[in-house]
């Protein structure tokens, strides 16, 4: 029989990994789904340093359901400790990986650096990052892109389709037929479904024929707030902040979110709703992955792409005049004069690091400010101390109290809510085994019970957890 392992984003939103043992042409061949970071918290810390042992050697395949780091940002680890096998994704997400995995391991070797001058201060012992640039080449050399729809054979006489997932450019549903005791199963791993009333996105698919799904859970524990609702709080926020005298603060995700609110911005700004004099997109990753997005644009959904044309009269440089990308340093701490009347955008979207730590140092403290939250922020980060209440945070080895007014608005979510998870998992027949996974136990117990509620058995498994297919 074939099985496979539980070995991460179980009981968690991070770190996704699932080893499947294939039991096909007479002996076992090992193809790893998802090969993620796990993020926030001292444990993440631990859990990424742990190597993967004899695993990167036994490893024939990869399969890769999207780009965020949460899904793929160990792969040059794997690599690093001696996997050369193919990593199977689609096109987008194989562009995606290049400015991704290039960033994390760019951020690793700056951090290493630091940390490794106070342990040679103190007489500690030298550490090294989990991975350096060269990994990462040798990471994207091995990635095999195909488009959504086309089987791709696997070892062990497995085979894999991708399905659009609608939650970033690339993300993909895994279907995977696999050998298992004389039969073939069909295992459908959602990756992230997106959100359909997200822009930019087409829907995710709906697939019907499945023996086990690994389902996501990031949010079963509740809906979204409608579009047109969320975005006419956005735009109240925005004005509030104008009238004020204050700054904006996005703590954005560079991938997906980032392009969805400057999508938005856009069309208040057509619409003669956006009173800022200046839009700033502080993040180089963020900069890198809008422009893959524009280059992209034909993939993208042909409404949502027409209605921007329609607003800027065809002319893809008036989308957003006023944005000003900030690519260095230097014009990063500029944007620190500026007291009021700007929106800066910058990542990290849980405000674990990066440029928009730097901007809390001069805008957190003050009323005037606005800080919007748009995206999950993961227990252990700075994010989410802020969105449970924190009056003070430390960041850089400043203490700040939180005087901004702070907003946190789910509708901009690229997740599925509750209902459309039940929606998505619905759809198939003759009742598959459900799993729950990426997903904090709270959530994904309120799921559990929604699905049940719909005669659909779902389980939670934990680390470790060996299951026949």
């Amino acid at each position: 029989m074939s099985t496979l392992t539980f070995q991460g984003a179980v009981k968690e939103v991070t770190g996704s990994r699932y080893l499947i043992e294939v039991d096909g042409n007479g002996r076992s061949h090992k193809l790893l789904l998802e090969c993620g970071l796990h993020q926030g918290g001292g444990d993440a810390d631990e859990a990424n340093a742990r190597p993967f042992g004899r695993l990167a050697g036994e490893v024939e395949a990869v399969v890769l359901s999207h780009g965020h780091l949460d899904h793929s940002g160990l792969l040059p680890k794997l690599v690093r400790e001696g996997y050369r096998g193919p990593i199977h994704c689609t096109r987008g997400t194989r562009d995606l990986l290049e400015i991704m995995l290039q960033d994390a391991a760019f951020i690793m070797v700056k951090d290493v650096e630091w940390e490794n001058k106070w342990r040679r201060r103190n007489g500690k012992p030298l550490i090294e990052p989990l991975y350096e640039l060269e990994d990462v080449e040798r990471t994207l050399a091995l990635c095999e892109p195909h488009p959504y729809g086309r089987p791709v054979e696997l070892p062990g006489g497995a085979s894999l389709v991708f399905r659009d997932a609608g939650h970033i450019l690339g993300s993909a549903i895994v279907e995977l037929a696999i050998p298992s005791g004389g039969q073939v199963k069909r295992l459908i791993f959602s990756g992230d479904l997106g959100n359909p009333s997200s822009v930019l996105m087409k829907d995710p698919e709906k697939l019907h024929d499945a023996d086990l799904v690994l389902m996501e859970s990031t949010y079963g524990d509740r809906d979204h707030r409608p579009l047109d609702e969320t975005l006419e709080e956005f735009a109240r926020v925005l004005e509030e902040a104008h009238e004020a005298g204050g700054n904006v603060l996005i703590p954005a995700f560079a991938v997906g979110r980032t392009q969805e609110i400057l999508y938005h911005l856009s069309m208040l700004y057509h619409e003669g709703r956006l009173r800022q004099q200046l839009v700033f997109l502080d993040s180089p990753m963020a900069i890198k992955v809008t422009e893959l997005y524009h280059r992209a644009r034909k993939t993208l959904d042909p409404e949502d792409i027409k209605v921007l044309n329609v607003a800027a009269s065809g002319d893809t440089s008036r989308y957003l005049p006023i944005l000003r990308m900030t690519r260095t340093v230097e014009e990063s701490m500029a944007i620190n004069r500026i007291h009021g009347g700007a929106i800066i955008i910058a990542g990290a979207g849980m405000c674990n690091g990066g440029r928009i730590i730097h901007h809390f140092r001069y805008n957190l403290e003050k009323p005037s400010t606005r800080l919007v939250i748009v995206g999950f922020q993961a227990g252990g980060t700075v994010g989410r101390q802020i969105v449970d209440g924190a009056e003070r945070i430390r960041v850089m080895g400043h203490d700040l109290a939180v005087k901004a007014r702070v907003h946190t608005i789910g509708g901009f979510s690229a997740h599925a809510g509750q209902t459309q998870l039940l929606g998505w998992a619905g759809a198939f027949r003759n009742r598959p085994r459900f799993y729950l996974v990426h997903g904090e136990p709270g959530a994904q117990q309120a799921l559990q019970a929604a699905l049940a509620g719909s005669d659909i058995e779902a389980e939670i498994p934990t680390y470790g957890d060996r299951i026949e297919l």
